[in-house]
């Protein structure tokens, strides 16, 4: 294939304006393939991202044959490949020729479908600087190499694309940490101020039922105080919620805390090494509170078991108590037991959350996270 000189230009100047308005990850890998794809004579392309363990995932594709598409394209997602080792071996520096693909031929041994001529693809590593984030593949049809202007243009995009998620990866932890700054306001604010004047409301009533002898008056300061006192509660949860104490040391001794806050036994039971990235651990703790949160509320009970196993690859939070149970029906949304809630923290981060209950028996909370 013969590459213009002056249409790589045009290119290369349409990707970069494109990648530097956009802000969001997702379209930002989309918007770049299929604008590489229509200005040049690559017409296929594939994006892994590669954690620092290695594993690979798809994040990004565009214009596959159906044998690699096929099945929510698990040729592409599952196992291992020649040019993912070499980037994880650092063997992989530049835009190269792969002379045979693992995960075409393994497509053509499956049966899977017509590759449409794809035998042989080229890959680059995405990186900004010295910060590697995984793997740029683009084919064409009947095409064993690709020539040195073709690696070239490759490079070059690779180049725009791995600073651009640095930059969006940037801003996103700027918006974290914006978060994080506003939950800590709204958290001391909420505790100097609507904390302290229900603390204040509590000590009034109790001295109101300390200073008169009428047995009515006594019960409705007695009444206030309940009532304050649940208030208190829950807005010392609602403060820990935005604020969690003790996640800086490790996501059971957060559990264990806020457990005892609600004023809860909690059993643990663990297996394997708890080495987690810190947005599933604040994750984790989050369903955990919610979670709970239920059992204080709806339970009837204060004991409460949690099992948690870490493997290489995924991590099982399982939260068991054996109270009053429930009965819902799947697909019904119940803001008051947060189970959509859970679900949805859960599924942010490509988890699960399922859930068996049973009036009188109990409820089992399960949660399944990848990391």
């Amino acid at each position: 294939m013969v590459l213009d000189e002056h249409s790589n230009v045009t290119l290369l100047k349409e990707i970069a304006e494109f990648l530097n308005e956009e802000t969001d990850m997702d379209r930002m890998l989309d918007g770049a393939i299929d604008k590489l794809l229509k200005g040049s004579n690559f017409e296929t392309a594939w994006i892994f991202f590669i954690d620092s363990s290695g594993k690979h995932q798809l994040v990004a594709h565009a214009n596959l044959p159906p044998a690699l598409e096929d099945q929510d394209c698990r040729h592409l997602q599952k196992g291992g490949c020649w040019c993912v080792k070499r980037y994880r071996d650092s063997n992989l520096k530049k835009a190269s020729n792969i002379i045979a693909c693992q995960r075409i031929e393994n497509a053509l041994s499956a049966k899977a479908g017509d590759t449409e001529g794809i035998t042989h693809h080229a890959t680059v590593p995405l990186q900004s600087g010295e910060e590697k984030f995984g793997l740029l593949n683009i084919a064409a049809p009947d095409t064993v190499r690709f020539s040195n202007d073709e690696l070239a243009l490759l490079e070059s995009v690779a180049f725009q694309i791995g600073s651009a998620i640095k930059r969006i990866g940037l801003t996103k932890q700027e918006q974290e940490l914006a978060l994080v700054k506003e939950r800590n306001r709204l958290a001391r604010d909420l505790h100097d101020s609507v904390n302290q004047l229900l603390f204040s409301v509590t000590l009034t009533a109790r001295g109101g039922m300390e200073m008169t002898e009428d047995p009515d008056v006594k019960e409705t300061f007695r009444d206030i105080q309940h009532l304050t006192q649940e208030a208190l509660n829950e807005m010392r949860a609602l403060i820990w919620q935005l604020r969690p104490k003790g996640l800086e040391s490790g996501l059971l001794e957060a559990i264990k805390g806020y457990a005892e806050m609600l004023g809860l036994s909690l059993e643990l039971k663990v297996t394997g090494v708890i080495q987690l990235p810190s947005r599933i651990e604040e994750t984790l703790f989050r369903i955990a509170q919610e979670a709970l949160n239920n059992v204080r509320k709806h339970a009837g009970v204060s004991k409460v078991q949690l099992y948690l196993s870490v493997t290489s690859s995924d991590v099982l939070l399982v939260l068991k108590d054996e109270g009053r149970g429930f009965a819902i029906e799947e697909g019904i949304y119940i803001p008051s037991i947060g189970i959509q809630s859970m679900r949805d923290r859960a599924a942010a981060e490509g988890g699960a959350v399922e859930w068996s209950s049973e009036i009188g028996k109990g409820t089992e909370i399960l949660v399944r996270m990848p990391y």
